[in-house]
């Protein structure tokens, strides 16, 4: 059983449930609507690997995989869908290329503050609103995901949940701010690319329809304010509350409530979210529901398990898999975020990087964060969260804000129509600058 756990077979399972995780919604999408089911093949799976990793002596890995990495990365999440739900964005404004551009430059902005996820969907609406009298607005939905639902998420551990299991991993908070660059120069892209583009189609508009634009006008309104406080509170409590600035935190033997201080911080605040806001914000106007977080711990506790064997392969194997130039681990990790999910695959690179041999890291330079060369967790953070975008199932909010879109009566591309028209042409040459510059 011990060598069947250290060997590329305990890989199986992990490939099995990213596999299944990006294909189901394609080929049997009303099936996997349901969370039962869901449950069902992440038990599927979850439940004889743990059986294996316990019988080969690795009860020790899976239990930080699940108390160390899963819990926290579950209670954050939760804390940023609770307290994003309490607050809704309402109105609509005039539809004009620079208006639509600073809806897209603000998403882009609060992404890294209140997760991709609760910056799309809490602009998402207000947006289409706005462009509800236009005839064009495919091209705002998709500038949307790339800028709001994905790039925008990259300079805190709290905008993208890659970024955050990096931090578990010894990455510093602040240290994420240091990849401002290629953050503002594909924002400053992506925004310039919009604009020029949605000017185009602004005067391609027929005059009744910007007529209704100027005449339907109402002010922006936010509602749920008080939850802009308890987003503050989280991200002091991230950036505060961890091993690094509290190390008893970190100990061997620490009382429980001290292990998960932070968590306990965050479920206060999650609490004090559901307290204070109406149920009129945030099941009325916001249309809250738990499914999607439900969603969320559901397939991650089929991850996570099943994640365990295959880092520990990884980190085994990392020296004898080829990958000694930066570039690689950016493609790689790109490449498997735009059809996998880009959590565990930054994860799974990370495990390959901190492999390494002493030697091969050497060749990167003498910087090191989280364990491995700087450069090389730059690049995992940066094809990750970016190369997320390449696709609808590349990131979570990518089908939420697809969804919402087509219930709004845009009619959006199909899931190789949004490559060929939007990833590849526009998304693609942006990024491979990014690697040609900095990485």
């Amino acid at each position: 059983m011990e060598q069947l756990v250290h060997s590329a077979w305990s890989m199986i399972p992990f490939g099995l449930m990213l596999l299944t995780i990006a294909i189901a919604p394609l080929l049997a999408e009303h099936w996997w609507e349901s969370n039962k089911h869901k449950l069902t093949v992440a038990l599927f799976l979850a439940v004889p690997t743990a059986v294996c990793l316990i019988a080969g002596g690795m009860c020790h890995d899976l239990e930080h995989q699940l108390f160390g990495d899963y819990i926290p990365f579950i209670v954050l999440l939760l804390a940023l869908y609770v307290i994003t739900g309490g607050i809704h964005l309402s109105g609509d404004i005039k539809a004009k290329p620079w208006v639509n551009t600073t809806f897209l430059a603000l998403g882009w902005l609060l992404a890294s503050i209140m997760g991709t996820t609760g910056a799309a969907m809490l602009l998402i609406r207000p947006l289409l609103a706005t462009n509800q009298q236009r005839e064009h607005k495919v091209h705002t939905v998709l500038f949307f995901i790339a800028l709001c639902a994905n790039c925008g998420g990259l300079l805190t551990p709290l905008g993208d949940p890659p970024l955050f299991m990096l931090f578990l991993r010894g990455a510093e908070f602040t240290w994420f701010l240091s990849m401002w660059a290629p953050w503002l120069l594909t924002g400053a892209l992506l925004m310039a690319i919009y604009f020029a583009l949605d000017t185009y189609y602004y005067n391609k508009e027929h005059w009744t329809a910007i007529s209704a634009d100027h005449r339907e006008h109402t002010p922006i309104k936010v509602q749920g304010k008080v939850n802009f406080i308890y987003l503050i509170g989280v991200v002091l409590t991230v950036a505060l509350i961890n091993p690094g600035t509290i190390p008893q935190m970190g100990a061997e033997g620490a009382p429980l409530w001290i292990k998960y201080l932070r968590e306990i911080i965050l479920i206060s605040l999650t609490l004090l979210s559901l307290y204070t806001t109406t149920k009129d914000i945030r099941f009325v106007l916001n249309k809250f529901t738990w499914d999607p977080i439900i969603e969320v711990a559901v397939l991650f506790l089929g991850i996570f398990t099943t994640m365990t064997p295959a880092l520990a392969y990884l980190n085994d194997n990392a020296a004898s898999l080829g990958l000694d130039k930066v570039w690689q681990f950016y493609y790689t990790s790109g490449a498997l975020s735009s059809f996998l999910d880009n959590t565990p695959t930054a994860v799974a690179f990370h495990s390959v990087a901190s492999g390494l041999t002493s030697e091969q890291m050497a060749a990167f330079g003498n910087e090191m964060m989280a364990g491995i060369p700087e450069i090389l967790l730059m690049a995992i953070c940066i094809g990750s969260v970016f190369f997320g975008a390449m696709t609808y199932i590349g990131n979570g909010p990518n089908f939420m804000v697809k969804a919402i879109a087509e219930e709004n009566g845009v009619k959006m591309p199909s899931f190789f129509g949004y490559m060929f028209k939007f990833s590849l042409i526009v998304l693609l040459p942006i990024y491979i600058l990014v690697q040609l510059i900095f990485l």
